[in-house]
């Protein structure tokens, strides 16, 4: 059965190291993986990087309201265009800050068994890609925004986020 992580917070060393790559696909993983998701949606997230449960291995889970995405060892492999939006981060609580992306971006994984996996993403799902692998490098948004955004309620994001997830979840039942 999957258990909900503590997440750590800004100031914890670990959320500045550069994570290690995964290398032994198995049980253990799996159960990471399968705590992490329970974690994200537990916390109304729509991602989540090993890291920020204070693990320092290559391992994110993602859902932005059409499934979820589980990325092991990821890496972006093309990134095309820019966009500037605000962004919130599960360890760095109440604030938010408007960061530029790229618009679009290809990114190569694998997936829980191992299996290389290819992901063609754009708009707010690529923001998450970004987003959760620059946890794997140590990079927080705040390293990278323009400017901090206290203005809008992360809650009322996270929550619009997490009901879009509850509705696809109970469409499917």
């Amino acid at each position: 059965m999957a258990a909900i992580r503590e997440i750590i917070k800004l100031g914890d060393p670990l959320l500045r190291q550069r994570a290690a790559q995964v290398r032994r696909f198995g049980f253990r993983l799996e159960k990471l993986l399968d705590d992490m998701a329970c974690t994200m949606y537990a916390s109304n997230g729509c991602g989540l990087a090993a890291p920020q449960i204070g693990i320092s291995k290559c391992i994110v889970v993602i859902d932005d309201g059409q499934g979820l995405i589980e990325l092991i060892n990821p890496t972006i492999r093309r990134a095309e265009g820019e966009i500037s939006d605000v962004e919130y981060c599960l360890s760095v609580p109440e604030l938010g800050g408007e960061v530029k992306r790229a618009e679009s971006i290809r990114v190569e994984a694998q997936d829980r068994k191992g299996k290389i996996c290819v992901y063609e993403a754009e708009g707010f799902l690529a923001r998450i890609f970004q987003h959760e692998i620059d946890h794997l490098q140590g990079r927080l948004f705040v390293d990278i925004m323009t400017r901090e955004v206290r203005d809008e309620k992360p809650e009322k994001l996270q929550n619009e986020a997490q009901e879009q997830v509850q509705d696809e979840a109970q469409n499917n039942e």
